[in-house]
């Protein structure tokens, strides 16, 4: 998606929001925004760069609930369940709002049908980085490295259900190698804890999550999931160029409210996220992690990507043979 192509699109949005955005904010307190995840990955990331500036246009703090466990679905479910006044939104991504319904569906909630979509916000590429211990430079090295050492080789996750051990699982099936997986409670930070700790060989992460142990040798990202080169690694190879196009996958992170929250506060979220995606500030600290901005044209648009999102990462789930353990 082009960053310049979709702040068009919403221009026209944004316009007609304007008289919402200026009339005096629904909030009358802080406002909760759950992170499904642990500090250290790429949703917490993004939260702490959107929320400064979304909290000074609400005119109320917006506090960042950092609840992690169960691939996420602690946190989807207090935000389901949360009181659908505007006070409480969850910061939802790929793999807690598209993943998960394939991987658990016995779990209770179902993210297009408990919740209200507002928008769409970035998209970080993912990242295929592992400890500076393995003497691979690229992704066909790597796999060269593992059919030598089938089964000593491990990589870390942030759970079962997750997209990166999709990721995983679908490499394995289409190289021939075997490594072990090891899920951690706590989101991609905790994985890229493991690999810098050496706890585990490889991951599959955010880049927002590896630009800096990569630029300081404390780790070596072997490829970027993403459609072209990352501009932070333009010395990284793509996915696509290591010969794996489906693996163009990255963690988009999107805002949603409960089920039932009024329109008004629907549409005023909408506008206020609107701003500060243009906030100069906001921009340059996304774009410096390696972050895309894409938001939506509207709710109604984002609802219609979380649909197709869904059905996509089904087929996915279905095709490696993947469940939750």
């Amino acid at each position: 998606m082009q960053v310049a192509g979709r702040i068009l699109c919403v221009a026209a949005c944004l316009a007609a929001g304007v008289a919402q955005a200026q009339s005096p904010s629904y909030a009358s307190r802080p406002i909760r925004m759950i992170v499904p995840f642990a500090p250290g990955g790429a949703s917490d990331f993004v939260a702490r760069i959107v929320t400064p500036k979304l909290s000074e246009l609400l005119g109320q703090q917006v506090v960042i609930d950092n609840r992690a466990g169960a691939s996420g679905n602690i946190g989807v479910e207090l935000g389901a369940r949360a009181p659908a006044d505007g006070h409480t939104i969850l910061l939802g991504n790929v793999g807690t709002m598209a993943v998960n319904p394939a991987i658990y569906p016995r779990f209770t909630i179902n993210p297009v049908r408990d919740f209200t979509a507002i928008s769409l916000l970035v998209d970080v590429p993912g990242a295929f980085a592992v400890h500076p211990s393995v003497p691979a430079k690229n992704v066909a090295e790597f796999i060269q490295y593992a059919k030598s050492r089938p089964g000593q080789l491990n990589y870390g996750s942030s759970g079962a259900g997750s997209a990166q051990r999709l990721a995983f699982e679908f490499l394995m099936s289409k190289s021939g190698i075997k490594l072990v997986h090891i899920p951690y409670k706590g989101g991609a930070g905790a994985a890229t804890a493991a690999v810098l700790a050496g706890e585990v060989v490889a991951t599959m992460v955010t880049v927002a999550s590896f630009i800096p142990h990569h630029k300081s040798g404390k780790a070596r990202v072997l490829a970027v999931m993403a459609p072209g080169r990352v501009p932070a690694l333009p010395d990284v190879q793509t996915m696509i160029e290591a010969g794996f196009p489906e693996l163009t996958l990255g963690s988009w992170q999107g805002l949603y409210v409960p089920k039932g929250t009024p329109r008004p506060i629907v549409n005023q979220l909408y506008s206020l996220l609107m701003k500060t995606l243009q906030d100069p500030e906001t921009v340059k600290r996304l774009q410096a992690g390696g972050a895309e901005i894409v938001p939506s044209t509207s709710p109604e648009e984002f609802a219609g990507f979380m649909k197709t999102q869904n059905a996509f990462w089904a087929k996915i789930v279905k095709d490696v043979g993947a469940v939750a353990e």
